[in-house]
């Protein structure tokens, strides 16, 4: 099961077919594969791409979500604990709670790009979800998307300018969010046709449980191995 967060709440719950269809997130996945090769220009929209999508410690007072609930932590940590080498026998991966990360870097939607820039660098990952004040999804953001600056990046008051803007302005959303109960085949197809680098995980009212990366799975698959144990 897929759901897709916006500025106004959940637009979006239902299967990989149907996100396939979704018109917001297929128009969000076609700008940034142009914009991954040819850079936005000076005439850019400012704001939310919607026709096209780093913790420091002032993050609870800007916002933060709110830690994962005891019985998904429980839930995760009791699936860990089936794979331990030269242990039981190792166990079928299926569905996104046993891979999915459980320390949440989020970034609060009130940040300004510096600010999101230095949650990623500090939690050393390329991607966070934005959450509003309620800690709810809204978007996305990308390292990719900030680290190539300003159009004119020689230029340092279009820097000055750049850094101070919302994240609201370059974030990824609409942005699809996957259940723990997702089937981690389905989760990898829809990293590969929207070209994004991992998906929230959220619970039936929206609220953060933890984020699968493509490098969740490419870990599971170097550590989880023969291939047969992913259903």
């Amino acid at each position: 099961m897929f759901t897709v967060y916006g500025l106004n709440g959940r637009i979006f719950s239902g299967r990989l077919e149907g996100l396939r269809e979704l018109s917001a997130v297929q128009s969000v996945a076609r700008v940034r594969a142009v914009e991954a090769v040819t850079r936005r220009g000076d005439d850019a929209a400012s704001g939310v791409i919607l026709a096209g999508p780093a913790p420091d410690t002032t993050l609870a007072a800007l916002g933060g979500a709110e830690p994962a609930p005891r019985a998904a932590i429980a839930a995760y940590t009791q699936a860990q604990a089936l794979t331990v080498d030269g242990g039981a026998e190792r166990r079928v991966l299926s569905w996104v709670e046993q891979l999915m990360s459980l320390e949440l870097h989020t970034v609060p939607l009130a940040s300004t790009v510096a600010q999101g820039l230095a949650i990623l660098s500090q939690a050393r990952v390329g991607q966070a979800p934005v959450v509003n004040e309620q800690g709810r999804l809204v978007g996305l953001l990308l390292r990719a998307d900030l680290l190539p600056g300003p159009a004119n990046f020689q230029d340092a008051q279009a820097w000055s300018e750049w850094l101070a803007a919302p994240v609201s302005a370059v974030m990824w959303s609409p942005v699809p969010a996957a259940r723990p109960d997702t089937p981690i085949r389905e989760v990898a197809q829809a990293l590969l046709e929207l070209r994004l680098p991992g998906l929230p995980v959220v619970d039936d009212r929206g609220d953060m449980l933890g984020f699968l990366s493509r490098t969740d799975i490419l870990r599971a698959l170097t550590r989880e191995a023969p291939l047969n144990l992913w259903s």
